[in-house]
């Protein structure tokens, strides 16, 4: 009996240790702001090329949490990924999202409007699950596409 209550016992601490960590991992909306306005400020500081390498390829400056920084062109091209630079230079404009919204369209379009936040549905890596999201969006400094960086709901 005591094997199983040692056991129990032990599950349920590494359930809640599990479940913190979960959110602690997480980054919040003012963070994703803040990343963005760091980002659009670090492309008007360095270039844009060095700066896309940067969001890219420097995950210890670029990625915190689970945060990353994202830009694309206006015809949806991602021209840096931080989560995955396997996207770098591929046409996401078809990209939608599990309720069929136009997902890197959408933030193009926002973000000529003057930005702000886009909500989506988009499957969550540490769940695996289809979660509610939000993107933070703004134009770029040249004028085209937008810097992104979102978060769960």
């Amino acid at each position: 009996m005591k094997t199983i209550t040692r056991r129990t016992l032990m599950a349920v601490a590494l359930a809640c240790a599990a479940g913190g960590t979960l959110a602690q991992d997480r980054g919040s909306k003012d963070e994703a702001k803040a990343m963005v306005e760091a980002a659009v400020a670090h492309i008007k500081a360095v270039g844009a090329e060095k700066a896309y390498a940067d969001f890219t390829n420097d995950k210890a400056n670029w990625n915190k949490k689970d945060l990353y920084v994202m830009v694309y062109d206006n015809k949806g091209t991602a021209l840096a990924h931080g989560a995955n630079a396997k996207l770098v230079g591929k046409d996401m404009s078809a990209v939608k999202d599990a309720n069929g919204t136009p997902i890197v369209n959408g933030m193009v379009a926002l973000a000529a409007k003057g930005g702000g936040w886009f909500d989506y549905d988009w499957p969550d890596p540490l769940t695996k699950k289809i979660m509610p999201k939000t993107t933070y969006a703004v134009k770029q400094p040249n004028g085209e596409g937008f810097v992104g960086v979102g978060v769960y709901r």
